[in-house]
C-alpha cells in the first residue's frame, strides 16, 4: 500500500469518525433536547412532581444539556450508570440509551432484532446485485434488440411496484395458493439452517426483484456512456475479445455509481427493514422502531436511529474504499 492510498484511507476515516459525532449530537439534540421528555415518558401513572423528580435524577435529565450529551457519548464509549445504590442500573458499552419500559438496554434490544435485519438486507442485497448489474449489462450489450426492451420493461414494472405490494402477492402465490413456502416468520440460522432459508426466500424475492429494477437501469446508462468512451474504441480496435472490453473496461468504470447506490442502500437497509419486516412477520430492528414509537419508547427510537445512522456512515466508508480498488485514481 503506497503513501497516497494510506494518506486516502486515513482522510476517509477521520471525516467518517466526525460524520459520526456530529450524528450522535444531532440526534441526541433532536430527541432529547426538544419538548419530548423521557423522565416523563417513564414515570407512570400518576406522575406526580416528586415522581417525576426522582424519574429525572435517575435518568439523569435533571442536568444540564451538556452533561446531559457527555454522558449520552461516553455510554457509547464506555457504557454508563443509570442512578446509585441498590437500584442502579448498568448498562455497558457500547449503551444506546436503556428502555426501562422493556427493562433492557437498546444495545440488547438491537442485538436481539439485527440478525433478522441482516438476514434480508444482506441475502437480498446480493440477490437485486446480481440481477440488476446483470441484466443492465445484458441490456446494453444488446441495445435496442428484444432482450433490450423486454428488460426494460420489467424494469419499469420493478420501479414501480411498491414492495409491499409484490410481497403480499409472493404470500398469495406461493404461500396460499401453491403452499409452497412459509408465508412468514424467523427461524435462527443455528436453530436449522433450512427452515432460516425457506423462511426467507419471498422476503428475498420481493425486495431484490423491486431494488433490482433500479440496478438494472442505472448499469445500462452507465454501461452505454462507458462503451461510447474513446479507451472502448482503442480497446477493440486492439482486437481484444468484446467480452473482455465489456466486462474488463466498460464494466469497471460504470461499476462505480452503482457500488455508491449499493453501499447506501445496504447500510440503510440493515438499520431497518420496515415494511418487509411487517409484511412477513418478521420482529427485525424496523419492527422493533415501529413499536417504540407506538409505546413513545424514547431511547429504543434514538438508539436504533443512531445506530441505522451509524451503519449508513460506515457503508459510505467502505465505499470509498472500494472506490480505491476499482478505480486507484480515486485515490492519488
Amino acid at each position: 500500500m503506497n503513501a497516497s492510498t494510506v494518506r486516502f484511507v486515513l482522510v476517509r476515516l477521520v471525516a467518517t469518525v466526525l460524520v459520526l459525532i456530529l450524528i450522535a449530537v444531532i440526534t441526541y439534540a433532536v430527541f432529547y433536547l426538544l419538548p419530548a421528555d423521557p423522565a416523563r415518558l417513564s414515570c407512570g401513572r400518576p406522575c406526580t412532581p416528586d415522581n417525576l423528580r426522582r424519574a429525572e435524577a435517575f435518568m439523569g435529565t435533571d442536568l444540564p444539556w451538556w452533561q446531559q450529551l457527555y454522558a449520552f457519548g461516553k455510554g457509547i464509549v464506555a457504557g454508563r450508570t443509570f442512578g446509585t445504590g441498590a437500584a442502579a442500573v448498568v448498562c455497558a458499552a457500547p449503551c444506546f440509551g436503556y428502555s426501562f419500559q422493556q427493562n433492557a438496554s437498546v444495545s440488547e434490544v438491537i442485538a436481539a432484532g439485527f440478525p433478522v435485519t441482516a438476514s434480508i438486507a444482506v441475502g437480498a442485497a446480493v440477490l437485486w446485485l446480481l440481477l440488476g448489474v446483470g441484466g443492465g449489462v445484458a441490456s446494453a450489450v444488446r441495445r435496442g434488440r428484444p432482450l433490450d426492451r423486454t428488460v426494460m420493461t420489467l424494469s419499469m414494472a420493478g420501479v414501480s411496484a411498491p414492495v409491499y405490494l409484490v410481497g403480499l402477492l409472493a404470500i398469495l402465490l406461493f404461500g396460499f395458493t401453491l403452499h409452497w413456502l412459509p408465508t412468514g416468520g424467523y427461524v435462527p440460522l443455528l436453530e436449522s439452517p433450512g427452515e432460516w432459508l425457506l423462511h426467507l426466500l419471498l422476503p428475498w424475492c420481493s425486495l431484490a426483484l423491486v431494488t433490482a429494477a433500479v440496478y438494472t437501469r442505472l448499469t445500462r446508462a452507465q454501461l452505454l456512456e462507458a462503451l461510447g468512451e474513446d479507451y472502448i474504441r482503442t480497446a477493440r480496435a486492439k482486437g481484444l475479445r468484446e467480452r473482455r472490453v465489456v466486462l474488463r473496461h466498460g464494466l469497471r468504470n460504470a461499476i462505480v455509481p452503482v457500488v455508491t447506490v449499493f453501499g447506501l442502500d445496504l447500510g440503510a437497509l440493515l438499520g431497518g427493514a420496515i415494511i418487509v419486516e411487517k409484511v412477513f412477520s418478521m420482529y427485525g430492528l424496523g419492527a422493533r422502531l415501529i413499536d417504540a414509537v407506538r409505546l413513545l419508547d424514547l431511547q429504543v427510537v434514538v438508539g436504533l436511529t443512531l445506530f441505522s445512522a451509524f451503519l449508513i456512515v460506515i457503508a459510505n466508508f467502505v465505499v470509498d474504499l472500494v472506490y480505491g480498488i476499482i478505480d486507484p485514481r480515486v485515490s492519488q
